[in-house]
């Protein structure tokens, strides 16, 4: 069967799936081809809790972008994050081929002599995927695409994203159980940087913030390579959370509140405004004070950039982020966001909006909360990972088998001081908050 350009991208959230299909246009760009989405049941903190679930999402959000595509999709790129997820530097050497320059041959022998290098790595855990950081052909030093120069020798550091067996364990088990195979799995932080950033960002240092529904991501890129990525336990959900105790109505109800009416920041709110709030099970509709409401989404918010803040810092390259923050995920989309992280991180922020994107329906992915799964399909094709021409077949969509669990890994539950610290700050704002009213 011909091969074509197409990629499929497939993001697996707390909140929801989505998958699009993509192809290169002749200008290079992103020609969106269709996208599926559906609401994710399956999963917390971005780890699979229920196969079956998130098994029906991703049937449910593949059928939408094959009808919308026309294009049969098999083979996928999935994200993959969460708090298992971590990433380890290694070194690497390796003599240049007998004709002296570089080729693709040597760059994968260098990765995979950097993956063979790392120590410690148990059991428990596997390699996701190598990200080489640079390159030193012979004495060239700073070189981030060694392919075509000549050498002898070529040495340089990798950043090997590593994670728990069970847990990419269970998120294969959803893709194949849903009739999937996993082409290749990318590190969500490295996808939603490459969806937002411009090339001019990424060369002059600067940290992506992804705030999706369980989780919180941060990447920090300097001198065009990713250098650092930790996951936050603490995401949009939490706000949702809050949102549902504060005004005493359903999450849903919660959710809703937050989109129409949530602010982030309370140095942006002009006059009071009351908002009517739906009861719960046919309770009579009550109302809320939208400062009140702005306040309790405030502190959690605060909390997400506090937390980023001492990720940033610790990692030692604060002072190198010339190009400020780019803010994005769904959790991003709340007026005052980008004014709040401003004040909290003290650098410059914009919100990121998916780049490069072309065709007739890229309207319908030019929102943050599409940044993972865009930077999936675009890691995709910066990789060759194409698959076959297909049609989509008429055939009904299955339900999920009953009988499949998922691993389950039992782990005491730790939170780290920084952690500790952030929800201490929260409880303190939110109790200020309760006695006020």
């Amino acid at each position: 069967m011909l091969k074509s350009d197409i990629v499929i991208g497939l993001d697996i959230g707390t909140t929801k799936v989505c998958v699009v299909v993509a192809e290169k246009d002749d200008l290079g760009k992103l020609n969106v081809l269709g996208k599926g989405r559906s609401n994710s049941e399956g999963l917390q903190r971005a780890t699979v809790v229920n196969i079956n679930k998130t098994v029906d999402a991703i049937r449910k959000a593949v059928a939408d972008a094959e009808r919308e595509s026309s294009i049969k999709i098999r083979g996928v790129n999935v994200g993959i994050s969460g708090a298992h997820v971590h990433c380890i530097y290694s070194n690497s050497e390796i003599s240049v081929n007998q004709s002296g320059i570089v080729n693709d041959s040597d760059v994968k022998r260098f990765l995979e002599k950097a993956k063979t290098n790392i120590r410690y790595l148990d059991i428990d855990h596997e390699i996701i995927h190598v990200i080489p950081q640079e390159f030193i052909v012979d004495d060239q030093e700073g070189v981030l695409d060694p392919i075509g120069m000549a050498g002898t020798t070529m040495r340089g550091s990798a950043y090997i994203v590593v994670g728990l067996r069970t847990k990419i364990r269970n998120i294969k088990q959803c893709i194949e159980k849903a009739g999937l195979e996993v082409s290749t799995m990318t590190f969500e932080p490295v996808a939603s940087g490459l969806a937002v950033m411009k090339e001019s960002e990424k060369k002059s240092g600067v940290v992506v913030i992804d705030i999706g529904g369980g989780t919180t991501e941060v990447a920090i890129y300097i001198d065009g390579a990713i250098r650092y990525s930790e996951v936050i336990k603490v995401a949009a959900n939490d706000v949702t959370h809050d949102v549902a105790y504060g005004v005493k109505a359903l999450n849903d109800v919660a959710e809703e509140v937050k989109i129409r009416y949530g602010c982030a920041y309370s140095k942006l709110l002009g006059q009071e405004e009351e908002i009517m709030i739906d009861g719960i099970e046919g309770r009579p509709r009550k109302s809320f004070p939208k400062s009140s409401l702005t306040v309790i989404i405030e502190a959690r918010m605060m909390e997400i950039f506090e937390l980023a803040r001492d990720i940033i810092k610790r990692s030692g390259y604060y002072e190198y982020l010339n190009a400020g923050a780019i803010i994005t995920g769904g959790g991003s989309l709340l007026p005052g966001t980008e004014e709040l992280a401003r004040d909290i991180l003290g650098l410059d922020v914009r919100i990121g909006y998916p780049e490069g994107v072309s065709g007739g329906i890229k309207d319908a992915v030019n929102n943050p909360m599409y940044a993972t799964v865009m930077g999936l399909v675009a890691h995709s094709l910066q990789n060759n990972l194409y698959q076959d021409h297909g049609v989509v077949p008429q055939q009904p969509v299955q339900e999920a088998p009953k009988e499949f669990e998922p691993v389950v890994e039992h782990q005491p539950v730790e939170q780290d001081a920084e952690s500790a610290q952030g929800g201490k700050k929260l409880v303190d704002r939110l109790k200020k908050f309760w006695d006020q009213l």
